[in-house]
């Protein structure tokens, strides 16, 4: 039996979660299906933190961040649950970098928007925080930055979803996604749904379910030779290493702020790092997409050695309120485009949220504000995440481009 609706979401993570949220208050017929059991651990959205910061200089970063917040916020009244709490943020950088000329740029942005923030020496914001080594000028937010609750994000969106009728189904995978007359089939081993539209948020699984069709029949204008699938959404997996740190003094974790270092290319490490408190695991702490690239659905969950060892010696180095020998390793994924942006786009009746992976889940509900706008028509993506960004005839790198020391985005 086939079953026909407007709206059909595929990836009930954070943002399809949030998508899914946004077209059922609009009124619209929308199923999310998910296709793994609640609260799993194999994508990007599951734990109890992530980093909510505004350190941006662009404004389309800006205008989603701070619109973001203001979704949270509402998300947290309806669904009568905490999910962001402020800490404020730090960001320092070895003086010289790019690193640090950024740092000086996302403070003219914040002066421009009026987002409070302030300027600390290392030794003014080492005596404040005396877990934490600085170098360079210290860059503050100190009322718009702090952690959230990855978890609960997550259920709080499917059940304000499902407040508005929303059908959210788990352990609901889907087999494949074909065109038809009028919209998309949803092929699943529980049946078929034929939507108007779709949108696909399926993380590290983007490119094998909607690849092939971005390069065939969703190709868009583009005429020649026919288009790769990965010429039009180039997304490199890899698994990171973060870990969980303790404290050598639990006090510190009532005033440790989310954070954001990038030592420099020089300095040894193999990337920026970032870090936040978690509650009742200590502070998670990692490396910025740096990872092996790995097989979502082949992937270890193993601790990886070397960057494990790098991290612990890091911690040493600069985090002298952590213990390094007392960690608890994190397995994740990473999702990324060549150029580190988000895709939000849409081909046809199919409309595609990916790349997120290092910085996106800040974002989340408003990414799904635009992906419920380009779902109904009612306005295009930003252009900055467009997909025509990719398309064009010449390989794409095995690994995504990069600096000698990323810089974590957060």
């Amino acid at each position: 039996m086939t079953e026909h609706v407007d709206h059909v979401v595929v990836g009930g993570g954070v943002m399809g979660s949030a998508a899914a949220w946004h077209l059922a208050r609009r009124g619209r017929d929308v199923v999310l299906l998910e296709r793994f059991a609640p609260g799993h651990v194999h994508g990007a959205s599951h734990g109890a933190s992530r980093i909510y910061r505004t350190t941006y200089s662009e404004p389309v970063y800006l205008d989603l961040a701070q619109e973001a917040l203001r979704w949270w916020r509402e998300l947290e009244a309806a669904a009568g649950v905490a999910l962001l709490e402020i800490t404020g943020g730090v960001s320092h950088a070895h003086p010289g970098t790019a690193a640090a000329a950024r740092a000086e740029a996302v403070a003219a942005a914040f002066a421009a928007r009026g987002i409070a923030h302030t300027w600390l020496t290392p030794d003014a914001a080492a005596e404040r925080w005396p877990g934490l080594r600085f170098e360079g000028r210290v860059l503050h937010e100190t009322a718009t930055a702090g952690r959230l609750h990855a978890d609960r994000a997550v259920t709080a969106l499917q059940r304000a979803a499902a407040t508005h009728s929303a059908d959210v189904r788990h352990e609901a995978p889907v087999r494949h996604l074909e065109p038809v007359p009028g919209g998309v089939r949803v092929v699943t081993r529980h049946g078929d749904l034929v939507a108007r539209r779709v949108v696909v948020t399926v993380g590290a699984w983007s490119a094998g379910l909607v690849g092939p069709l971005l390069g065939g029949p969703f190709a868009g204008s583009r005429t020649g030779p026919p288009v790769r699938p990965e010429d039009v959404l180039p997304l490199v997996v890899t698994q990171e290493q973060p870990a969980h740190l303790a404290a050598r003094d639990p006090a510190l974790l009532a005033t440790w702020p989310s954070f954001t270092h990038d030592p420099g290319p020089d300095a040894g490490w193999p990337s920026g790092v970032y870090g936040l408190v978690t509650p009742g695991e200590g502070v998670k702490v990692g490396f910025h997409g740096v990872g092996p690239v790995t097989d979502p659905d082949r992937r270890t969950y193993r601790p990886e050695p070397t960057q494990l060892a790098a991290l612990r010696e890091y911690v040493r180095t600069w985090l002298p309120g952590l213990d390094p020998d007392d960690l608890a390793p994190v397995s994740c994924t990473y999702t990324t485009t060549p150029d580190h942006d988000f895709v939000l786009d849409r081909r046809g009746p199919l409309v595609v949220g990916a790349g997120f992976s290092g910085h996106g889940f800040k974002f989340a509900p408003a990414v799904g504000r635009v992906l419920a706008d380009l779902a109904t028509g009612d306005a295009p993506g930003p252009a900055p995440f467009a997909l025509a960004r990719f398309a064009r005839p010449r390989p794409v790198p095995a690994r995504p481009a990069r600096a000698a020391v990323p810089t974590p985005r957060g």
